[in-house]
């Protein structure tokens, strides 16, 4: 079906926590064990897990040391992925993703490049300038909070890894790289429940969330 690469190699530095930020238990489990959870129960075996030093992956998963951004950590995570035509790579950090997540992202590879999982962006959304002064009101049904996972022809996503270091630091996911290559990225409709772990409030919440549910 796909190889997963997931990218857990975070610090957990924002979130106050003494350990890094995808293994803090949420829910009675690691938080990185939620997505692997997910990813077997969409039919994912091949999963490859981007980790901090010193750390080890789940059982069953294929564990790599991360690199010093979150793109290098994919590009370290793919070098050593299984053979497969398709990719997915998800943030460990959201670990309310559903199964159907992953197989609607790939099935949305059947006329692009990648496939991207966002919501809807529902509130009035303005652009400032470093003074704080509003320089635009933009069109909020025209922009998307980008999630994942998302989904990659492989052979697409290690040419778009392939860049420069600068242009890699700069990389805030993997579909930017994609587009700077020219990839076409199809956006797939997700729900704000689908949100990244970052605050201690956030965690909170997904404690909260993941106690209602197994997967």
């Amino acid at each position: 079906m796909a190889v997963a690469l997931l990218v857990a190699a975070g610090s957990g530095e924002r979130l106050g926590s003494d350990r890094p930020k995808a293994f803090v238990v949420l829910a009675g489990r690691p938080m990185l064990e939620w997505s692997v959870a997910a990813l077997r129960a969409a039919g994912i075996e091949d999963i490859v897990v981007a980790l901090p030093p010193g750390e080890v992956a789940p059982e069953g998963c294929i564990g790599v040391e991360g690199g010093a951004t979150r793109s290098d950590s994919v590009r370290c995570a793919l070098a050593v992925a299984p053979a497969d035509e398709h990719v997915v790579v998800h943030d460990a950090a959201r670990p309310l993703v559903r199964p159907h997540h992953f197989a609607d992202a790939l099935a949305a590879l059947g006329d692009a490049d990648a496939a991207i999982v966002a919501a809807r962006v529902p509130d009035t959304t303005k652009e400032a300038d470093a003074d704080l002064l509003v320089t635009a009101t933009l069109d909020r049904s025209r922009l998307w909070a980008i999630q994942t996972p998302q989904a990659f022809r492989r052979a697409v996503l290690e040419r778009a890894l392939d860049c420069d270091p600068a242009t890699l630091a700069r990389a805030t996911d993997d579909a930017w790289l994609v587009e700077q290559a020219g990839g076409t990225v199809r956006i797939v409709e997700s729900t704000p429940e689908n949100f990244k772990v970052t605050t201690p409030h956030d965690l909170k919440v997904a404690g909260l969330l993941l106690g209602e549910r197994r997967v």
